[in-house]
């Protein structure tokens, strides 16, 4: 009975460190020196802890297309923040402000949406290191 016990126990500790373990700050990932602006077509949205993603396909010059992924805030506080599950769709064209990723890759920390009849939504997470617009 001690041994289930303890058991579950660790059990119970390990899925709640899981999510906390795998979130990061803002200056372990992003730098605040690289600002960047993409405008492109909303490819698809994902709404989970501990932040959403935008993945944005991109045109240059030629018409060749890059995907990029565009992290955000936490579910919770874009929802308080003004988002819905629904503000943005799959092919929205929309513009999206904020800092390249430290690695090179087509990653980016979205600071602000803005949505295919202009308005700005900001898309941050309040408090995570990231500079201040």
């Amino acid at each position: 009975m001690k041994t289930n016990l303890v058991l579950l126990a660790a059990g119970s500790l390990l899925a709640i460190a899981g999510p906390v373990l795998a979130h990061h700050s803002f200056a372990a990932e992003y730098d605040p020196n690289k600002t960047i602006s993409l405008q492109g077509t909303v490819a698809r949205v994902e709404w989970m802890n501990p932040h959403i993603w935008i993945y944005l396909d991109t045109k240059d010059a030629a018409g060749a297309t890059t995907r990029w992924q565009c992290e955000g805030g936490a579910p919770n506080s874009l929802v308080r923040s003004g988002w819905t599950r629904d503000v943005l769709k799959e092919g929205d064209a929309v513009t999206i402000d904020g800092f390249r990723s430290k690695d090179g890759t087509n990653t980016c920390n979205a600071r602000s949406v803005k949505l295919p009849g202009g308005r700005a939504l900001f898309s941050g997470s309040a408090g995570d290191g990231a500079p201040k617009n």
